[in-house]
């Protein structure tokens, strides 16, 4: 059987760039149900709708077989440091415009190399920490000033820690778990993880606000799915770079909907990280491909 990967390598990047749009979307979604409502709600009310819109897919890939996985206490850190992650995003999407949540948020490969090391014990070059290094350079950048740093700001960074977790654990369930199982075990899981907290944050939406929450689950789901199928027909090195381009979509949304120019501070610091990322990716394809 021949390798689907890199056979149609066009496709594979436009299904990336429209992946990375849908979930700039889904923040841009979450920004417009207002600061009014609490994060942990939102994600709650995205988890539980997102693993409705999952079944189909579950189901194509074979159904209740392929949920079954191997790794339940691994499954579950997953679940929790994805729920953890992503309110934290949708807090800062919240109080900070979408494209500087979105440039602090590409420093994701940065923190999962860093955090690589002690966890997964990866040796990593002098090449590669330096490209780490820059990269935080860059996150600090794009927070602005040192002496006008905000909570929300901070809620980001600790966003972007906890998603590289999420990527980690996510890497090693990929050894021996579906991808499916993973993606819809994260949903149920999730949901229940976040309905603990609702006795305390809930507060009824009102009816108006009921199509961003729909959007937001829809937006989610089909965006990591369509990122797993990019990944599938096209190689990774030719394709991921073109996630840095969620830079670009949060800007336009920034733009077009509350008519938000990026500071200068945000566009340096998305330069640095944008940078800093490709190097790393390169090189570590480079190690990789000597290996």
């Amino acid at each position: 059987m021949s390798d689907r990967r890199a056979d149609r390598p066009a496709l594979a990047i436009a299904i990336m760039i429209i992946a990375v749009a849908m979930l700039v979307a889904m923040n841009a979604a979450v920004k417009l149900i207002g600061p009014d409502t609490n994060a942990i709600q939102i994600t709650f009310l995205r988890n539980l709708i997102a693993a409705f819109v999952l079944i189909p897919f579950v189901l194509r890939d074979g159904g209740v077989a392929t949920l079954r996985t191997r790794r339940p206490g691994l499954q579950l850190l997953r679940s929790f440091s994805g729920i953890a992650g992503v309110t934290c995003y949708y807090y800062g999407v919240q109080h900070l415009p979408v494209g500087e949540v979105t440039v602090i948020s590409q420093a994701t490969p940065l923190f999962v190399a860093a955090l690589a090391v002690p966890i997964l014990k990866e040796v990593v070059g002098w090449r590669r920490w330096t490209a780490i290094v820059l990269g935080f350079v860059g996150v600090v950048v794009a927070l602005g000033p040192i002496g006008q740093v905000g909570l929300p700001g901070l809620v980001v960074v600790a966003g972007t820690l906890f998603w590289a977790v999420t990527i980690l654990t996510v890497r090693t369930l990929g050894k021996t778990d579906n991808p499916s199982a993973t993606t819809f075990f994260y949903m149920v899981a999730g949901t229940l993880i976040a309905g603990a907290a609702q006795p305390w944050v809930w507060k009824t939406p009102p009816a108006d606000l009921w199509i961003y929450f729909v959007a937001a689950a829809v937006l989610g789901a089909l965006g990591q799915l369509m990122i797993a199928h990019s990944l599938r027909i096209g190689e990774a090195s030719i394709v991921t770079p073109f996630n840095y381009i969620a830079i670009i979509w949060g800007v336009l949304f920034d733009i077009v909907l509350w008519h938000v120019w990026p500071t200068v501070w945000t566009l340096g610091g998305a330069a640095i990280i944008t940078v800093a990322g490709l190097y790393l990716f390169r090189r570590e394809a480079a190690v990789k491909a000597k290996d």
